[in-house]
């Protein structure tokens, strides 16, 4: 996890998982930005730009996942979309890669639009802007 449902963070209560101790970084670069008004972490689905992203990992059942997709908004147009990328324990760069679930923005937000970034972390300071998808 590398935005709201981190341990910690706004969203963590839909995540439900067992968290894997460590941290741990992508890959590959990935940007990450903070987007609109709600000041939204937007991973995007360009691997070899930006960073690479720390974060956190998480065993999920398909229940707590289907929870995550549901608050990800993965079936719909705007939504992320939940992609399996590598990730290594940070510290152990060099080390085994293992595949990780992320949820991803498929395209960059356009530019008016981001707040701050290309980041390497989403950190709590960045959660403290984050507002939440208004109740429908």
């Amino acid at each position: 996890m590398f935005g709201t449902l981190k341990q910690g963070f706004p969203n963590f209560a839909t995540n439900e998982g067992r968290r894997i101790a460590g941290e741990f970084v992508t890959v590959e670069s990935y940007p990450l930005y903070l987007v609109g008004e709600r000041h939204s972490p937007w991973m995007i689905d360009l691997p070899g730009q930006g960073h690479r992203v720390a974060g956190q990992l998480f065993e999920v059942d398909e229940g707590a996942l289907a929870r995550m997709d549901a608050l990800e908004r993965i079936t719909e147009p705007d939504g992320y979309r939940r992609l399996r990328i590598g990730v290594v324990k940070r510290g152990d760069e060099d080390g085994e890669s293992v595949e990780a679930f992320v949820y991803l923005q498929p395209t960059m937000p356009r530019a008016e639009d981001i707040r701050l970034g290309p980041l390497e972390d989403y950190s709590l300071a960045h959660a403290s802007l984050y507002r939440s998808r208004p109740a429908a």
